[in-house]
């Protein structure tokens, strides 16, 4: 059976965060949030929120126990970016792109019900 949990319009380039995803796939679902909480870095803190809103999904709707459960996918897509301009010499502007991603967890606990 399996759970998502999905945050969107996430302020991160999904460069920075997917890498991250990418480690935490395949594993048990605590194991992944040892692994997050232990990171350093902006996009821990951002998976961290989205794995935790799995677990506590599967565990009130599905009536799942947390140590069952398995990182199936973790995806982190784009979102939107905002578009802002810095200003350069003799009136010229540059573009900036503030990007934003979509951070998707999927949780199963290896069982598929019909």
């Amino acid at each position: 059976m399996d759970v998502t949990a999905l945050s969107k319009y996430v302020r991160i380039s999904p460069t920075k965060a997917e890498d991250l995803a990418r480690a935490i796939q395949g594993l048990p679902a605590l194991e992944a949030l040892k692994v997050v909480q232990f990171s350093p870095r902006k996009a821990a803190r951002l998976i961290e929120r989205t794995l935790r809103s799995a677990i506590a999904n599967a565990e009130a709707n599905r009536h799942l126990q947390a140590e069952d459960l398995r990182v199936k996918i973790a995806a982190v897509a784009a979102g939107p970016s905002f578009k802002r301009y810095w200003p350069r010499a003799r009136g010229a502007a540059s573009p900036i792109r503030k990007r934003t991603s979509h951070i998707r967890i999927t949780l199963t606990d290896g069982v598929d019900a019909d």
